[in-house]
């Protein structure tokens, strides 16, 4: 099943996607957000039955809007890991995103002139927490799991290396196109992809994941609850334009474009102002 959060006319709201031309609105729900807060929110869904939308001009908004948390994971493709000069870890690291830094899948990404010097993209597999979670084993770990997406970690590097602490150079306002669905039934294994201006900057597959989502619901579960809705972001693969030599940036105009067989694209516009 594939759902997505959708603007409308006098707001957002929650559809079932029927096919690459249909959508049904989720009636009572808002958003994702909403949705996956009921408990029985698979059968809500399933047995949507509101107004059909055409999605050949839809405007898609970030695919959960509201998560309360979104955890990132740094350095847990092997690719990524090795071409920056580190060892392999024996624990994810963990830092936080805010909401705030959500865009849609869409969405020209509207980028400071102080903080436009180190823009670099980052393609990652999202999931989404799907009931609560705390203390869960790793072979539990799936059944917590809503479904996957699609997300740029879009970086400040110059900001993110000022200190030690990463997260100021990953949640600056509406950066981080995010969608453009909930798929429930993703396996492993696909293509992840990174284009610049159509130029493929990040290629590798989502199985060189060195800790994957079952072991992250595991390991996040046991230092905080994982509520309905939240957002965990696995890492990056190889082929980050700041670990190039010479580094490479994103400039202003340009497209950046984060595709994951199964899950479908982000293409976001990085407008400097």
């Amino acid at each position: 099943m594939k759902l997505a959060t959708l603007r409308l006319t006098g707001g957002t709201a929650a559809v079932r996607v029927d096919s690459d031309t249909t959508a049904t609105i989720v009636d009572g729900f808002p958003d994702l957000s909403a949705l996956l807060a009921a408990p029985d929110w698979t059968t809500l869904a399933e047995n949507a039955s509101g107004a059909t939308v055409d999605l050949a001009d839809a405007d898609y908004a970030p695919v959960v809007p509201n998560p309360g948390k979104i955890i990132c994971v740094g350095l847990n493709y092997a690719t990524h890991i090795h071409e920056m000069g580190r060892d392999l870890p024996q624990y994810p690291t963990l830092f936080a995103k805010f909401k705030e830094a959500l865009t849609g899948p869409y969405d020209d990404v509207i980028v400071p002139a102080y903080a436009a010097a180190e823009l670099d993209w980052e393609a990652e597999l999202a999931f989404v927490v799907g009931k609560q979670a705390y203390q869960v084993s790793e072979a539990d770990g799936e059944q917590y799991i809503a479904g996957y997406s699609v997300i740029n970690d879009y970086t400040m590097r110059d900001y993110q290396y000022r200190t030690l602490q990463w997260d100021q150079g990953k949640t600056f306002e509406k950066t981080s196109g995010f969608g453009p669905h909930l798929v429930t039934d993703y396996t492993l294994g696909t293509r992840i992809e990174t284009r610049l201006e159509g130029e493929v900057m990040q290629s590798a597959t989502t199985d060189d994941l060195v800790f994957t989502p079952a072991k992250l619901v595991e390991y996040i579960s046991h230092i905080v609850t994982l509520q309905p809705g939240d957002v965990i972001i696995t890492g990056t693969t190889g082929g980050v334009g700041h670990a190039r030599k010479p580094a490479r940036y994103i400039q202003d105009g340009q497209t950046v474009e984060v595709t994951i067989d199964g899950l479908g694209s982000v293409r976001n516009k990085t407008i400097v102002k």
